[in-house]
């Protein structure tokens, strides 16, 4: 049975990477994959880049107001793509209505959706599609990664200059304009925040 799945975890917990390997996996098999990423994520242009420095140009960028059911709806003159499964990296960037066409594409034509994203912005506020996922998804899954103190990290901070912010827009591309994030586990971010 095709599910939608949501897999989610702290900075540098391994989310890009994991798709690369499901990707490589479907494809030894002789299964074709489609990779998505929105284009808000400009890290890597066109590419899905992991940071052991593994990477992949993706199938397609999703544009914030586009369709994506209609991308593998084959009587739609959007149509695009016949694939086995498909890949979605930074998918906390999606709409809402976006995740349920992701519901969709698993629904009518059976196709798997896997999804990789944050779970909660640096303020551990939740983004739109990541929270729509945990609200529909067949399966959720928390990759884990550690905090600098050995702890399980569940959230990220900001750094902008090498100094923790806690306000700021929701989405500000890393490696760009000395932005950075950082994993860190519960007591931590309170530490860091008081």
């Amino acid at each position: 049975m095709a599910k939608l799945f949501f897999r989610y975890g702290a900075m540098n917990c391994g989310k890009t990477t994991q798709l690369l390997q499901v990707a490589h996996n479907y494809e030894e098999r002789g299964m074709k994959v489609v990779i998505l990423k929105p284009e808000i994520d400009t890290k890597g242009n066109d590419t899905v880049v992991s940071r052991l420095g593994v990477s992949r140009k993706v199938d397609h960028i999703i544009k914030k107001d586009e369709n994506i059911f209609n991308l593998f709806d084959f009587q739609s003159p959007d149509f695009r793509y016949e694939t086995d499964c498909v890949l979605v990296d930074e998918v906390q960037f999606l709409t809402k209505k976006q995740i349920d066409e992701l519901m969709d594409i698993v629904t009518i034509y059976k196709i798997p959706v896997i999804c990789y994203g944050l779970r909660t912005d640096f303020t551990r506020n939740g983004f739109e599609g990541s929270s729509r996922l945990l609200e529909i998804a067949h399966e959720i899954e928390e990759l884990k990664t550690i905090c600098h103190c050995g702890r399980k990290a569940i959230f990220n901070i900001r750094k902008v200059n090498d100094k923790v912010v806690f306000d700021g827009e929701q989405v500000c591309i890393d490696n760009r304009d000395d932005v950075e994030y950082e994993a860190v586990c519960n007591d931590c971010y309170y530490a860091i925040k008081k």
